[in-house]
């Protein structure tokens, strides 16, 4: 298919020189004739929700419905509803029947946006649409057909995910036949200004103001700066910028007052800044399980060093002993007579102190860590589960679907 990439970019307001960012427009356009399912990746705030437009409209299916799914957010108790449809009655709610995305898209293309967040057992039947062009609405017993063109999109890394048990291996072969990779906005550097020009010039025209201009320390200023939000970001700045500056003329210290204070650190290479935010993230439980041994062995430590200096100390006593009230009785001034010379006001109790039970000695399998360590949490909070999650950085979701696991309420 012999098309212009500069009229496709043109036609769906898209500003970009750079290699990669070209290349994936271009797969789109060359895919969009067949019916090959594709799977759209990227950062969020790339713009993956333009490449399932070019696809749609380049295709055979053009004439046909278009319709685009966040799956992520759908509550999990519903999707099936909403992707499938279901049968009156099915379950509370359900007063008649109803058309899922799927069937409603019948002719044309569905796209699912953030497929990495749906539950396994809806994967198991995008599955079998995928396989067979068949469903079964909820309630319902027999199978429905749908002929549907499948464009996915996800940020989540899909073969972690895999590994994790969080996504169908199968499902990724299925919806993978053609991956398209939309590179992250600081790996473009070359379009960073192209776009802040293109949001500033529509920021004028949509709130009658006179265009943003902007000087080249601002332009390299720009370039610099990491962009975690991508796109998104960028807009966003952009549209506050044009707004709030009553100077029309931009420079790199009126910039800086709008960027996060780290920026003005930047040095003039990404790769280090790109690093380190690497470096500050988790990318998986697993690795917050490290951390958080690691952590605590170093704490260990950091105690036991204290305890043997203190030791070493001419005039340290151990504290081993305390005087607890026996019971709460008013106290008796010098003046007054006590009547029972024989009770004992207070006694005397050994402090036992708050010990958590050591690791074993043995290697610990990762499992095996992570529930002492998911437990110990536990304990510390009271059994407050919200804390517990939070200490350990990872969400309450996750927290009760490890306590089922090991059979705990």
């Amino acid at each position: 298919m012999n098309v212009d990439l500069q009229q496709v970019m043109q036609r769906f307001g898209i500003v970009g020189r750079n290699p990669s960012f070209l290349r994936a427009i271009e797969t789109a356009v060359q895919v969009a004739p067949t019916d090959l399912s594709v799977l759209v990746t990227g950062e969020s705030g790339v713009g993956k929700e333009f490449f399932p437009k070019i696809i749609h409209a380049y295709s055979l299916r053009k004439h046909q419905g278009y319709v685009a799914v966040n799956c992520g957010a759908i509550p999990e108790g519903t999707i099936d509803s909403e992707l499938f449809g279901h049968r009156k009655g099915s379950f509370t709610g359900a007063i008649s029947d109803r058309k899922g995305y799927f069937e409603e898209a019948d002719g044309g293309t569905i796209f699912l946006d953030e497929v990495g967040e749906l539950p396994l057992a809806t994967q198991a039947r995008l599955l079998r649409v995928l396989e067979s062009g068949e469903f079964i609405p909820v309630g319902a017993s027999k199978p429905l057909k749908t002929d549907v063109r499948v464009v996915a999109a996800t940020n989540v890394n899909i073969q972690e995910a895999i590994a994790r048990g969080r996504f169908r291996e199968d499902l990724y072969y299925r919806l993978s036949t053609v991956p398209i990779v939309v590179p992250p906005l600081r790996k473009r550097q070359e379009d960073i200004v192209l776009l802040f020009k293109l949001f500033a010039s529509l920021s004028a025209e949509k709130n009658q103001i006179p265009m943003l201009e902007i000087t080249p320390e601002a332009e390299e200023l720009l370039r610099r700066y990491p962009w975690p939000g991508n796109i998104r970001e960028l807009r966003n700045l952009t549209d506050r910028i044009s707004i709030l500056e009553y100077d029309r003329h931009l420079t790199a210290e009126d910039l800086r007052g709008y960027l996060p204070d780290k920026t003005q650190e930047l040095s003039t290479s990404l790769v280090p800044v790109e690093r380190q935010s690497e470096e500050r993230s988790f990318a998986n439980e697993r690795e917050i399980l490290y951390q958080v041994l690691f952590d605590m062995k170093r704490d260990i430590t950091s105690l036991k060093q204290t305890i043997a200096t203190m030791r070493q100390e001419p005039h340290y006593e151990p504290i081993h002993t305390t005087l607890v009230p026996a019971e709460m009785e008013p106290m008796h001034t010098e003046a007054e007579e006590v009547t029972e010379p024989d009770a004992e006001p207070y006694k005397e109790v050994v402090a036992t102190p708050i010990e958590e039970s050591p690791l074993p000695d043995r290697p610990m399998t990762i499992e095996e860590a992570e529930r002492i360590l998911i437990m110990r949490a536990l304990e510390r909070h009271g059994g407050n589960k919200t804390e517990a999650a939070e200490e350990l950085n990872i969400s309450p979701r996750t927290l009760y679907r490890k306590l089922q696991s090991y059979g705990e309420e």
